[in-house]
């Protein structure tokens, strides 16, 4: 059994999301979200166990972005949880190493 453990800082809203995903067969991947964001929680309750190679196959049409696109709204659809979701996946699957990502936004000097 593989077991990945993600910590997403989503930005200036101030929220945490840990992610646990977990692969019995390096193949179909279950989630664990615990978010002290009310939306990320929502989310995180309907997301199914997933095929990780058919995900990686159907992109921004697979079962994981088809749950994100249903509750991530607004202001929301910029946030960076789902990609760590999506990276976890890949990394519970085997399809991709561990490591640190991060996003950096600065303003501009004129």
């Amino acid at each position: 059994m593989c077991r990945v453990q993600g910590t997403i800082h989503a930005g200036v809203c101030g929220f945490v999301t840990h992610v646990t995903a977990r692969s019995e067969d390096q193949q179909h991947v279950a989630f664990e979200v615990n978010s002290t964001c009310e939306t990320i929680t929502a989310l995180a309750a309907t997301l199914p166990t997933v095929d990780a190679y058919a995900e990686l196959g159907a992109g921004f049409d697979g079962e994981l972005w088809s749950a994100i696109r249903s509750h991530l709204k607004g202001c929301c659809s910029g946030c960076v949880v789902p990609a760590g979701l999506f990276k976890t996946m890949q990394v519970a699957a085997g399809v991709a190493l561990p490591q640190t990502a991060s996003v950096e936004v600065k303003k501009a000097a004129d």
